[in-house]
């Protein structure tokens, strides 16, 4: 199963479980996003998603992904991008880069 096809499994599955969560386009390309902010996306046939600069840096350390750059030549320091091959994982990813985005927002929204 390719990481589209995978995304788009979890998208689902996300869309109806989180009705915080909407569809929606960056990059060319369809993603998901939580108080109007993109977390997840499929680019070049990777799993790409917003999470923590530290996060992002353990997972490339770990060898599980790596920065991503949407094209221009400068990388996204709390964008990763990724190869997952379950669906599960796909899951978990796409859940913690909700819930980071949500995150974010609630510490702008109480400032």
């Amino acid at each position: 199963m390719s990481v589209k096809d995978l995304y788009d499994d979890a998208a689902g599955q996300l869309l109806a479980t989180d009705q915080a969560i909407e569809p929606t386009r960056m990059f060319g390309s369809d993603g998901l996003k939580v108080a109007d902010k993109t977390f997840a996306m499929v680019v070049k046939g990777a799993l790409v998603v917003k999470l923590s600069a530290p996060r992002v840096e353990e997972l490339i350390t770990a060898g599980s992904g790596q920065r991503f750059d949407p094209g221009h030549g400068r990388v996204m320091k709390e964008w990763v991008s990724l190869e997952p091959d379950n669906l599960q994982i796909v899951i978990a990813y796409m859940t913690e880069a909700a819930t980071f985005v949500a995150g974010l927002q609630r510490k702008k929204a109480t400032k």
